[in-house]
């Protein structure tokens, strides 16, 4: 075999790897259906607003013309803790059904039941133990604490460090639980349909999980991933050299 030959030859395997190189990165970048071509805007609406569910904690913090009166209630700085029944008890006015309901609501309930008591109250209302979990193939797979309560999949990930370049983008799995039952969500963040998702904004105890692809388990192992790139060439020029010869 002769010189140009040889050129052909490693000319056409470094194609064969450049090509698998390219076809694996269109599945990295996010949102590959933007048009970014004009500026674009749109109505949200897949966004409701958070409800309360059993085993949350709510802080409530009063004031009133006569605060005293609330604060020699028993009123805990801890917060108060849904029971499974989706209620709280508070002093003064004793239970009060919150699940299923917003804060603000919440908050308006205690406030007229507390005009029996306070002068001029103003409630406000809001959960403390807000948290998601990201896991999987993160920068930083971890529990975080959200002191809002408007979060979105995106600004979940962006807190653990955005997914890896290995990781599977368009197979998220999202784990929500929602009066008791247990629900299980594919998101695919390649599209921008994901904004549109009513998943896209998250609930408290939302646990993500990020999928690596195979080649996180072959980064893992060098010689492993380096072998089959070398057995792979090495096919490739076989049937090559048993076609020229």
């Amino acid at each position: 075999m002769n010189t140009t030959k040889h050129f052909s030859l490693l000319v056409f395997v470094a194609a064969i790897l450049t090509f698998n190189s390219c076809s694996s990165y269109k599945n990295i970048p996010y949102f590959q259906n933007v048009n970014r071509s004009v500026l674009t805007r749109e109505d949200i609406q897949n966004f409701s607003p958070l409800t309360i569910q059993p085993s949350d904690i709510l802080g409530i913090s009063v004031s009133s013309l006569n605060p005293q009166a609330w604060s020699d209630s028993s009123y805990r700085a801890t917060g108060y803790l849904v029971d499974q029944q989706g209620e709280i008890k508070l002093p003064l006015i004793g239970k009060v059904k919150v699940s299923g309901l917003t804060t603000p609501v919440v908050g308006e309930q205690i406030q007229k039941r507390l005009l029996s008591y306070l002068k001029e109250p103003s409630v406000n209302v809001r959960v403390l133990n807000f948290k998601i979990s990201v896991i999987g193939d993160v920068a930083r797979p971890d529990v975080y604490k959200i002191p809002s309560e408007r979060i979105t999949i995106t600004e979940a990930l962006s807190m653990a460090g955005d997914l890896n370049i290995t990781a599977k983008r368009n197979n998220l799995l999202l784990v929500r639980e929602t009066d008791g039952k247990r629900e299980y969500i594919t998101l695919d963040l390649t599209s921008a349909s994901v904004f549109h998702s009513p998943y896209y904004y998250l609930r408290n105890n939302d646990m993500i999980y990020v999928e690596p692809d195979k080649s996180k388990y072959a980064s893992v192992d060098g010689s492993y991933r380096t072998l089959s790139l070398l057995l792979s060439a090495a096919s490739i020029i076989t049937v090559i050299l048993t076609s020229v010869l």
